[in-house]
Order: C-alpha cells, then sequence, then structure tokens
C-alpha cells in the first residue's frame, strides 16, 4: 500500500533522475495528466496499468491513486518537472491526511523542474536569491497572486513565472510587467524558454521594457532577472557578489559608505565639490537629509583645498574639532592646527573681559594668525567673534571659516551672521545640526578633494 509521487523532470529523458526511473520500473499503477505519459512511457513495466487523466482532473487523480494503493498496489503518480513544485504532490498528501489514512506509505522522489532545467540552459540566472510564482487564479485569487508578484519585485529576487499564459488567462502576464517595471530597470533581461530540454524547444532573450507578453504561451517559462543580473552572449549572469565581496578593512568600509551616501545625492542639484563635502558630512552623522542644510560660497571648497595643501594653518575653536582632523592630511601638507582654548592668557581674558573661553581663544588668534582658516565646532560665542571682527576690522582676512556650531542658544543666529558676511568662504550648517565633528569632516573633505572622482555621481 504505497503511492509514490515522481517528478519526471522537463522532459527529455536524460533529465530523468535514476530514482524515479527505479520507481517507474516497478509501479504496478501509474497515474497522471495523459500529455506526461510520453515521457516516461519505456520505463513503464510491461503488465502495468495506466490512468490518464486530462488537465483539471487532478483531485480524480489522487482519489484514484488513494483508491488503487488501498487494494494493495504500488502506484506511481507522474507529473512534469519536480513531484513538489506546482505538481501532485500536494494534492497527494492533502488529501490522505484529511482521510487519515495512516496506514498508506507515502514517499515523493524529486524530479528536475522547469526552472532549473531553464536556469541551465541560460548559464547561470539563479546565481543569487530567486522565486518562483504561478501565475494561474484557477485555485489563488489574484489579490494574493499580485501581492506576491509585488514582493518579488520589491525584493529583487529572480523572479521564474509558472503557468504565465493560457488562452483564458491572458491578461495577468502584462499586469505583471507594469508592476516589475516599478521596481526594476527596463533593461533587466527576461528570457522566455519553450518546451525546455524537449525538441521543439527554443529560447529567447530579451529585456523588461521590451517584454511582449504575446511571445508567451501555456509551454514557456519566463525567468526575469534582478537588478544585477545581465547578458553575455546568450547567457543570464546573476552575480553571487564573489567578485564583491562585502568591505571589511577600516578603509574598504569608509569607501563603501561613500558610494552608499553619493548615491543617495545622486541626483541632487549641488557643485561636485560641495556634494563631497556633504558626504563627508553625512558620513559623520549618518543622517542621509543632512545636505539640506548644508550651505556654503561658491567654490569654498575648492579654495579651502588650495590654501590646505599648500600648509595653511588652521583654528579651531575647541580641542575636539582639533582631534577629529585627520592626522595623516595635516602631516602630510605640514599644517599648523591651533586651539588655543586651554591656554593660561585665554583663561585669564576670559575672566577679565567676561567672555567665554572659546572667544577669548579666538581672538587670541586673530591677533596671531589673521589670515588662517578658521573652523568652529562647538562655541557659537566664538563664531560670533569672527563675524564681527570681520565686520569691524579689515586686517583681519581669514581664507576661510567653517561655522557649524552645534545647540540651541546663539547658535542660529551666529550661522545667520556668518551667512551674510561676503569678504571670505564661508561653510554653515544650517539651523541646530553642526558639531565638532561635522566641523572637521568638512576639513577632511577639502584636504581630500581629489578622492571625489572616485565616486561617479559627485
Amino acid at each position: 500500500m504505497k503511492i509514490t509521487v515522481a517528478g519526471l523532470g522537463p522532459g527529455d529523458k536524460n533529465y530523468m533522475l535514476p530514482i524515479v526511473k527505479a520507481a517507474l520500473a516497478v509501479a504496478d499503477v501509474v497515474i497522471g495528466y495523459d500529455y506526461y505519459f510520453q515521457f516516461g512511457k519505456e520505463f513503464f513495466k510491461a503488465d502495468a496499468e495506466l490512468i490518464a487523466m486530462p488537465l483539471g482532473m487532478e483531485e480524480a487523480r489522487a482519489a484514484k491513486a488513494i483508491e488503487k494503493a488501498k487494494e494493495g498496489k504500488h502506484v506511481v503518480v507522474i507529473g512534469s518537472g519536480d513531484a513538489s513544485i506546482y505538481s501532485m504532490a500536494a494534492i497527494v498528501y492533502e488529501m490522505v491526511a484529511k482521510r487519515d489514512l495512516n496506514e498508506l506509505e507515502l514517499e515523493t522522489l524529486p524530479g528536475v523542474s522547469a526552472f532549473l532545467a531553464s536556469g541551465s540552459k541560460l548559464g547561470a540566472p539563479l546565481g543569487h536569491d530567486f522565486c518562483c510564482i504561478s501565475l494561474s487564479d484557477l485555485m489563488t485569487p489574484w489579490n494574493v497572486i499580485e501581492k506576491r508578484i509585488k514582493a518579488a519585485a520589491m525584493g529583487d529576487f529572480v523572479t521564474s513565472l509558472y503557468n504565465p499564459k493560457s488562452i483564458k488567462r491572458h491578461w495577468q502576464l502584462g499586469s505583471l510587467k507594469k508592476i516589475f517595471l516599478t521596481e526594476r530597470d527596463p533593461k533587466t533581461p527576461v528570457a522566455i524558454v519553450k518546451q525546455v530540454t524537449r525538441p521543439d524547444e527554443n529560447i529567447k532573450i530579451t529585456t523588461l521594457g521590451e517584454f511582449n507578453p504575446e511571445d508567451v504561451d501555456m509551454f514557456s517559462l519566463v525567468m526575469i532577472g534582478n537588478s544585477q543580473t545581465f547578458r553575455f552572449k546568450d547567457y543570464l549572469v546573476t552575480p553571487r557578489g564573489y567578485l564583491n565581496r562585502k568591505p571589511h578593512t577600516g578603509k574598504e568600509i569608509q569607501q563603501e559608505s561613500f558610494r552608499i551616501v553619493t548615491d543617495h545625492m545622486r541626483d541632487l542639484n549641488y557643485a561636485p565639490n560641495d556634494k563631497w563635502a556633504m558626504t563627508r558630512v553625512i558620513h559623520t552623522t549618518g543622517v542621509l537629509e543632512d545636505h539640506a542644510h548644508y550651505k556654503a560660497t561658491e567654490n569654498a571648497i575648492q579654495n579651502l583645498s588650495e590654501f590646505l595643501k599648500k600648509g595653511g594653518e588652521i583654528i579651531t575653536d575647541v580641542t575636539m574639532v582639533k582631534a577629529g582632523i585627520t592626522r595623516a592630511f595635516s602631516e602630510k601638507f605640514g599644517n599648523q592646527i591651533h586651539c588655543f582654548l586651554n591656554d593660561d592668557d585665554v583663561t585669564k581674558m576670559a575672566v577679565d573681559e567676561n567672555i567665554t573661553r572659546s572667544q577669548a581663544g579666538i581672538r587670541k588668534a586673530i591677533a596671531m594668525y589673521p589670515n588662517a582658516l578658521y573652523v568652529v565646532g562647538n562655541a557659537p560665542t566664538a563664531l560670533i567673534e569672527i563675524t564681527e571682527t570681520l565686520r569691524l576690522d579689515p586686517t583681519f582676512t581669514p581664507v576661510g571659516v567653517i561655522g557649524v556650531p552645534v545647540g540651541f542658544v546663539n547658535v542660529i543666529e551666529s550661522k545667520e551672521q556668518l551667512a551674510q558676511v561676503t569678504r571670505t568662504d564661508w561653510v554653515i550648517i544650517e539651523g541646530n545640526k553642526g558639531g565638532s565633528n561635522v566641523a572637521a569632516a568638512i576639513v577632511n573633505a577639502a584636504f581630500s578633494l581629489e578622492e571625489a572622482v572616485e565616486y561617479v555621481h559627485i
């Protein structure tokens, strides 16, 4: 009392597994869709009972298999491809379970499914995550199928389509194309594989945009590539990632982060040098939308870059900004970075004149280095000191000012004052955002401006 559900493969007997051939050779009864008997007839034993039924009678086939098995016969239920993929295994097991026929022995023998055979013919389209969807809505509501289509498209799965079209089901494939085009490039490769491994086999490779559902019939399997799939000669290749492994060194991780950020800013209307500065800022903050707060004078980053690469001096309001500037850059170009915040005379000046130490430190710096690059990442009072001196003292001629203090008191006001300065370059992060790390990131962007060419969207 045994029922074996066996997949005959896609059609060619060379694709039929030996274990399936052996099962057919000992079967007392073979049951299946009448079209499939041609693929296994040479393996049936001479006195086997063959019970053929047309399409649409899957439940009847399962019932007949149970009936024959209960008579003590070894029954093999055949299907094309794999027995458990859109084939008879599910209905046989379901009916045996619902009838609680514990005495029946069940087994499923695998077969080469159409999508696997098609994948082999196409070379390597299944190299990464993939899925199969049946477009037949005879037993599955279209709204459920549509959800699966959207999920496959959104999830970037290589997608194989079973039952893509029939005489009565002609519109579903066109609907699927529209859904996929909302998520995939029109140039995405698509293959139409008809009668795979059979004498009438035909393979057509096209693109999602050019794909014509009229080229498909009920003997076709349609395979849609993912965003990485490409055509090579008459093959489709979906990379697994061996040649593009995830970054693991510090430098590789940083570079990949820059690529992610620049891709996000691909279509933004900013000058390339400013995009690079934004990239370094966003890499520091982790907030992709921070580009919206960046403002700078025209060519500021380019001018600051030229100044720094000539060994120009840098003044910072706090030691955290100084610490954030990449030492390799300053050592390469011989830049001196000064922060006078903790000097004894600065502390005394702050007390004597009733000002903040940051403000006092900037006053000292202005007297000593009037032509330096001034970088403020923490103290709005330091930035106000700079802007007031720019307004009143014509001998103070800094090459530029990076003003990105963070906080809530005098922060917005100090940046607005800098934004109205016309006699030096400046860079700000509008609003309450900013900080020492952001200030250092902008300096590092100016130091590394030549790196921007590595990122195609800059």
